[in-house]
């Protein structure tokens, strides 16, 4: 089969190179899947760019969002999987400890990820546990599938789950032009909540404003300045950050008493330096919300089939120009997700 693997540290032309390796086979509880599209995540640009804790293992097959047909099955898995669309999810956990016993895989001490810690999607054939298959909804075609596992399950599990966003309140969503940040947008305006987004040029104003009451350009003010302008000085209940280390202390300073900020990256690093008092003299909180859970998957699957929530495709692109979606990531030259066809 064709993959995508990455070979060394380095830019895209560099790091990337598309070859051919021998088919993989599922083992017990597992299944193939022929893939058929696979969305780029920030996870795919840091597992070539190295961060912390990458031990430097290449070659790296990534791919976290997929989406294809099961084509073959290992043992103890249920042949009726054979011939259907599926999505997959793309955590995989112990299924007997605590925390996934309480329906939290990713809380699971031997939680992993599928295009990072296993590989990846970036290939025509993935094998993956079939505790991890999701019907794919006969609404959504594969490219709009493999858009919403890791970007819509975690920005749903920013807003909702971990934020706790009402629709009363008032959320401010940064970098909301790109995968998790338009998915969290969306969300929040669904909710009815006040919405206020932070971007960077006319085009992606043009497409945040339509789920944004009010659209703030980070490179012309400092948008927590701008945020207490707008409100008045009260600031926001929720600020999704994830964005880290160039942000941490502007996002802490937009909200309002008792506010809420939720993070679910460090895309510009990992030590933020911050001023505690932000914190505890205001009574702010930070909550960590990761790639949500399973129950958190199918409910936002469930609302983009219905289509509640739509996600937005920047481009679709063939396997052998991967190294072009890196790129555009890399530069954020995106709105949306990139989706590749194997």
């Amino acid at each position: 089969m064709r993959t995508a693997h990455i070979t060394q540290y380095g830019a895209p032309e560099d790091a990337l190179s598309v070859v051919d390796v021998d088919d993989p086979e599922p083992g017990p509880n597992e299944v193939r899947v022929a893939v058929e599209a696979v969305a780029l995540n920030h996870l795919d640009v840091f597992a070539r760019t190295g961060h912390p804790g990458d031990e430097g293992d290449f070659p790296k097959r990534t791919g976290c969002d997929i989406a294809g047909v099961v084509d073959a099955v290992g043992a103890d898995a249920d042949e009726w999987w054979v011939g259907e669309e599926v999505v997959v999810y793309p955590g995989v956990s112990c299924g007997e400890c605590e925390f996934c016993m309480a329906g939290e895989q990713t809380m699971c001490h031997e939680y992993e990820i599928i295009g990072e810690d296993r590989p990846g999607g970036l290939a025509e054939y993935v094998v993956v546990p079939e505790w991890t298959l999701e019907p794919k909804p006969a609404s959504l075609d594969f490219v709009g599938a493999a858009a919403v596992p890791v970007t819509f399950t975690t920005a749903w599990r920013m807003i909702v789950t971990a934020g706790e966003l009402r629709p009363a309140e008032s959320a401010l969503i940064l970098g909301a032009s790109g995968g998790v940040g338009n998915a969290a947008l969306k969300i929040a305006d669904r909710l009815g909540a006040t919405t206020y987004a932070t971007t960077s040029t006319a085009e992606k104003a043009a497409v945040v404003e339509e789920h944004a009451d009010e659209v703030i350009d980070y490179t012309a003010e400092p948008f927590d300045e701008a945020v207490m302008a707008l409100t008045d000085g009260r600031g926001v209940d929720l600020v999704a950050d994830h964005v880290g280390q160039a942000t941490w202390q502007r996002s802490i300073d937009s909200l309002a008493m008792g506010g809420r900020m939720v993070i679910c990256g460090a895309t510009s690093g990992p030590d933020p330096e911050i001023d505690i008092r932000s914190l505890y003299q205001h009574h702010r909180q930070i909550r960590g919300a990761p790639m949500g859970n399973r129950q958190d998957f199918r409910d936002v699957l469930s609302l983009v089939a219905e289509g509640e929530l739509d996600p937005r495709i920047d481009r679709v692109l063939p396997l052998a120009r991967i190294a072009e979606g890196h790129a555009a990531i890399e530069d954020r030259d995106v709105i949306g997700k990139i989706v590749i066809r194997p």
